[in-house]
């Protein structure tokens, strides 16, 4: 058996084409145990909200801000930020912008 049947293998220019101007709307990209990594694209805000576990987000392109109940979280390409579980938060941005979130699989993403 040779490595890339045992390796999940995916290209992240290749999910941003994939994304195109849909926003608010992320894919699964892997699975790694009982979670996921999901990458969307977003422009605009998405509205308050809060999960059960933490939550990672990681900007692959552009900026964005995450308002939380302490205050905002400024991202730039290649930053990221965990919000803790039951923090109420809004990511936005300006122009478009793709990020990378690990969740648990149970979470259904549907956006926005």
């Amino acid at each position: 058996m040779d490595l890339k049947s045992l390796a999940q293998v995916y290209d992240l220019a290749e999910v941003d084409r994939q994304l195109g101007e849909k926003y608010w709307s992320p894919v699964d990209v892997a699975q790694i145990n009982d979670w996921v990594l999901r990458a969307a694209a977003i422009k605009g805000e998405y509205h308050w909200h809060s999960h059960q576990d933490d939550e990672l987000f990681l900007v692959y392109k552009g900026e964005i801000v995450i308002d939380t109940e302490k205050g905002p979280i400024k991202l730039k390409e290649g930053q990221g930020a965990v919000i803790p579980k039951g923090m109420q938060h809004k990511p936005r941005s300006e122009g478009r912008s793709i990020i990378l979130m690990i969740e648990p699989m149970s979470l259904q993403s549907t956006g926005g």
